[in-house]
């Protein structure tokens, strides 16, 4: 049996998505990374990782009080490069597919922040 050295991608050669273990604990932090102005919903995570636009990542994301993990086959949408204006912190926008799952994980999103989904306060996010 042969041990072809392992290329990081699967049987036809595409790459891997990246996996990203998000948990988020607080609404506030929520809130922040929250990226409603998606049509399917969508995340900032916090990365110093270097990603492309239109890159697939798959995202394990915890939200607060709520101890299931939900899996979010997402795409990069956008960059925060590092040393970017104001307080953005370095990461990535990551938008949620248009699927049935991202619709019922928006509306839980929604759910949990509630009242602050209309607050003006600043986010991580666009």
């Amino acid at each position: 049996m042969s041990m072809a050295p392992f290329s990081g991608g699967d049987a036809t050669g595409h790459a891997r998505p990246a996996v990203i273990q998000l948990s988020i604990k607080e609404k506030g932090a929520l809130y922040a990374a929250y990226i409603p102005l998606f049509s399917d919903g969508g995340i900032f995570v916090p990365s110093t990782r270097q990603y492309t636009l239109g890159q697939d990542v798959y995202v394990l994301l915890t939200l607060p009080e709520d101890p299931q993990r939900y899996p979010i086959a997402g795409k990069v949408a956008w960059i925060t490069p590092p040393g970017a204006t104001g307080t953005r912190t370095q990461g990535i926008g990551v938008a949620f597919p248009p699927d049935e799952k991202s619709r019922r994980l928006k509306a839980r999103i929604e759910e949990i922040l509630g009242a602050h989904l209309a607050s003006d306060r600043p986010t991580q996010t666009i």
